[in-house]
Formats: C-alpha cells, sequence, structure tokens
C-alpha cells in the first residue's frame, strides 16, 4: 500500500507552497527563518492565538486559513511546548501531530523544521518526517466507497524546511526503513483472515529474500518430522495448514551468534474446542500481532543493512474448532520432548510458540531471544494497553528492554516469574498443563515458556493491549498498531550492533 504522504527535504529558505506548517514554543516563540516566512502575518497570527487561548503548549495547534499577506491556503502553528523537557521522541510525535491537520486537498505542504533556538537538529527532523509518515497510514484497501462525512484519500508531498539537507536526508535514511518495518506490520495485523492464512502469511514473509534476507519455510511435513507436536497439535483443527518461518539475516561479523526474536503468528484464533464467546471474535484476525512484529523488525534490519546477525521466526496457525482439533484432555508432545496436558484449547498460543522457541534455541544458539505474542487477557487486566508485560530470565536483557521502551514510547514493564507459579501448571498425566487458574493467568503462560528456551536469555513481551486496538496516539491511528518494531530494532542499534 503507498503511502499517503511523500516526505523530502528542502533547504530552509525555500518559499513555502500550499500549506505552511511552523512551530513555536512555550509563549508563541519562533525561529528566525519563520519570521521570515510570516512577515506581517505575525500580527494575525498573535491576534489568532489569543482568540484561540492558544499559547504554544506541547501537541496544541493553531489552524489559520487563507492567511492574508501570505501566498498560501492555509497556515498550522504547531506547540512544542518548552523545549528544555523535549526528548528524542516527543519530535515523532510533533511529526505526527503535522500529519493529524493534514485534510485532503493539502497536495502541497512545507513544514519549517525549527524552533526559536534555530533549526532542528538533523535527527530531530527526520523524527519528524518520520512521525508524519506513521501517522498518515491509513488501512482501507477493500472500501470501494466512501460514505458521507468519510475522510477521503489523504494524498500530500510533504516538504521539510531544514538547515542541512544532506544531513536531515542521511538522519532519515535508516528511520524512513524502519517506518517502512512498521507499516509492513500495520498491515499484516489490519488484513482480514480470509486473505492472511499460514500459507499467505509465509509467502508474505517470503518477500524480504528481496532485502537479502534468507527465508525458510516449514511445512506441516518438515514440523512433523522435527517432531513439533505443540504447534501442529494447534494446526490440526483448521483446513490451513500451518508453516513455520525462519528467517536470517547476516549482516553481521560471519559466523557471529545472532540475535533472536521469535514471534506468535495465530491467523484467526476461534478458541478451538474451547470456543470464544461471539462477541469481538473478529478481533483474533490480529492474533498474529507478534509475528507481524517479527517481519517487520526484520524488515527494518534488512532494509538499513544493519551490522548484526539477526533471527526471525514465526509460528503460523489457525486455531480452528474443526472435528479434527485437538480436544481438552489430549496430550501432545513438544519438539523438546516434555508432554503437555491440553487443558483449554484457547490457550494456543504457549504451544505455538513453545516448539519454534526450542528450535530458535537448539539450532542458532542465540545471544538472547525475544518472543512477542498477543498471548493472554489477563496482561490487559495488569496494566491496560499503555505498557506490554515483559517476563525475563535475565535482569540485563530486561533492563534494556526497559531503557529502549521509554525512549521510543513502546513501553514495557517488567512482570514476575518464579517457581511457585509452576505448582499452577503442574499436571497429573504429563510433564505439564497447557494453562493454569484464573489467577496471574498472563504470569503462569510466561512460566510455561520458559520451559522451552534452557538457558538462553530470554524475554517474553505479552502484546495483547498494545499490537491490536489501543488506544489511538498521535503517531498511530490504525486498529493494528505494528507495536514493536521500534522497540526491537533500537535495542539491536543501542546494544548489539557493530559500530562503524
Amino acid at each position: 500500500m503507498p503511502d499517503a504522504v511523500k516526505v523530502g527535504f528542502v533547504p530552509l529558505s525555500s518559499a513555502p507552497r500550499g500549506s505552511l506548517v511552523v512551530f513555536c514554543d512555550d509563549g508563541l516563540k519562533f525561529g528566525a527563518a519563520t519570521d521570515r516566512a510570516l512577515g506581517a502575518t505575525a500580527n494575525i497570527v498573535k491576534r489568532a492565538a489569543e482568540t484561540n487561548q492558544f499559547k504554544g503548549k506541547n501537541g496544541a495547534t493553531l489552524d489559520i486559513l487563507a492567511p492574508q499577506g501570505l501566498k498560501i491556503s492555509r497556515l498550522i502553528v504547531v506547540g512544542a511546548g518548552k523545549l528544555s523537557t523535549l526528548k528524542d521522541n516527543d519530535f515523532l510525535k510533533l511529526g505526527g501531530v503535522v500529519a493529524g491537520k493534514l485534510r485532503p486537498g493539502n497536495n502541497a505542504v512545507t513544514v519549517i523544521a525549527e524552533l526559536s533556538t534555530g533549526a532542528m537538529k538533523p535527527d530531530q527532523a527526520a523524527a519528524v518526517a518520520s512521525g508524519i509518515r506513521l501517522r498518515a497510514y491509513k488501512f482501507d484497501r477493500y472500501k470501494t466507497k466512501k460514505k458521507d462525512g468519510e475522510d477521503a484519500a489523504l494524498r500530500a508531498d510533504v516538504s521539510l524546511a531544514v538547515g542541512d539537507v544532506a544531513a536531515a536526508r542521511k538522519a532519515f535514511a535508516p528511520g524512513a526503513h524502519i517506518v517502512d518495518g512498521v507499516i509492513t506490520a500495520r498491515d499484516l495485523v489490519n488484513e482480514p483472515p480470509n486473505v492472511l492464512f499460514p500459507v499467505e502469511f509465509a509467502r508474505r514473509a517470503s518477500q524480504l529474500r528481496k532485502l537479502g534476507v534468507e527465508v525458510e519455510i516449514l511445512d506441516v511435513k518438515a514440523m512433523m518430522k522435527l517432531g513439533m507436536g505443540a504447534l501442529l497439535g494447534v494446526a490440526q483443527g483448521s483446513t490451513q495448514p500451518g508453516r513455520t518461518v525462519i528467517m536470517r539475516w547476516n549482516g553481521g561479523k560471519r559466523g557471529g551468534q545472532p540475535v533472536a526474536f521469535i514471534g506468535k503468528g495465530v491467523c484467526f484464533d476461534t478458541g478451538g474446542i474451547s470456543i470464544k464467546p461471539a462477541a469481538s471474535m473478529e478481533d483474533m484476525k490480529g492474533d498474529m500481532g507478534g509475528a507481524a512484529c517479527v517481519v517487520g523488525l526484520m524488515h527494518a534490519l534488512a532494509a538499513r543493512k544493519a551490522k548484526v546477525n539477526a533471527v526471525g521466526a514465526i509460528g503460523l496457525v489457525e486455531n480452528m474448532p474443526d472435528g479434527n482439533a485437538q480436544r481438552p484432555g489430549d496430550i501432545v508432545t513438544s519438539m523438546s520432548g516434555q508432554t503437555i496436558e491440553i487443558i483449554n484449547t484457547d490457550a494456543e498460543g504457549r504451544l505455538v510458540l513453545a516448539d519454534v522457541l526450542w528450535y530458535v534455541a537448539k539450532k542458532f544458539k542465540p545471544k538472547f531471544m525475544v518472543d512477542l505474542a498477543t498471548l493472554t487477557g489477563a496482561i490487559m487486566v495488569a496494566l491496560g494497553t499503555e505498557y506490554a508485560g515483559m517476563f525475563s530470565n535475565n535482569d540485563q536483557l530486561a533492563g534494556r528492554l526497559t531503557e529502549v521502551g521509554l525512549a521510543t514510547g513502546e513501553r514495557v514493564w517488567r512482570m514476575p516469574l518464579g517457581p511457585e507459579y509452576d505448582k499452577q501448571i503442574d499436571s497429573q498425566f504429563a510433564d505439564m498443563k497447557n494453562t493454569g487458574s484464573r489467577n496471574g493467568g498472563s504470569i503462569t503462560a510466561a512460566q510455561f515458556l520458559q520451559r522451552f528456551v534452557d538457558d538462553t536469555p530470554w524475554a517474553h513481551l505479552d502484546i495483547a493491549g498494545t499490537a491490536m486496538g489501543a488506544p489511538k496516539t498521535e503517531i498511530n491511528q490504525s486498529w493494528g498498531s505494528g507495536y514493536g518494531v521500534r522497540l526491537l530494532e533500537r535495542l539491536v542499534a543501542e546494544y548489539y550492533e557493530a559500530k562503524k
């Protein structure tokens, strides 16, 4: 799906065209280039600000149509607030605010990337550009008609006026690839389940080969040979066969130990025999948000040619209540050899992850593994939709994820693990049950997964509240958020990528 807007960079001295967007600090203070662009219109801006009680608070906007004295159709003033409090991620949000003010018909837009202290730094201007693209994303490919009052498709050519065009373009280049990765993840989550079933998902993941990613697709026969009984037990109830996809980006030292990311890819989850209530079951098309994130992340790393060896692995299934579906009471044997008593067929994601985690840990022996899964409703009871739940057997990895979560705005909150919780998933008939009691449901799910990582440093991110249907933000108005791509890309860039 093409971007709704095209973003480029022009010199700060360029004449504005179409609509003009400028930034001001708290107290309505502008930069020198902005003052020159506004000219005598500055008085109109001050009067409009007084009338609208606009004081330049961060994220606030002032909209003036056909401002007298300027050869533009519209002037938008965006407040940046107090400069001393601005953080890197705030510039991304400012870009989102800009895109949120664009309307159909704004074919040409000039954004003066300047604050009262002068032109934005190249990385700040690049963040604004990324924010514009993220906010402008819209998934409407299946709409053939627009209802009255529904926004027409936004098409805009946005030019950021910056102090150093070459430096801004260089700073934006990796960010553009990261945005592409987020959009890839969003598209996957938003697709309907009759379009994006396991085989089709695997096909789309295989398109990463164009970026130099090695992609291996394991079919049912290959997974049976490996002994992936836990994953196949979930898949057996659907007419759509399951798949496991292994993606490898070798951008680091040849033969170097990779980092690994694993995603739950339940393309649709009815709950199986333990069927879910009908209300909101349509949302279960997004139960593959973890797998979508991993594909988007691998896209971002490969496209920007990250100097790291990375493995992305996703288990793809449908969980359906067919006559061949597994039943409560069944016992399956995982690839690890551990046996699992099925108590509730709706606790299926952990079964899929169990085999893929074990496969990755044993075959690739990674520095660490991070899995992402829309795993439990219980995590939303605990954390709402603002944080993903994080469980980890390694303090360093957990600490780094917390730090990059705060930096990117894709925040995580560490939850407990402990042997006391194992009692809830001990089984009298097998090595373990696939679910415990209602209490601590997200914790016992993580305890289950921990049994399949061996000694590998590992973190589990329960993204049930953040990957789909989360509250809209300055940089995301989509049902599928693409959560996790920016978080994990930053983790790699900050701590595991070879420095130039």
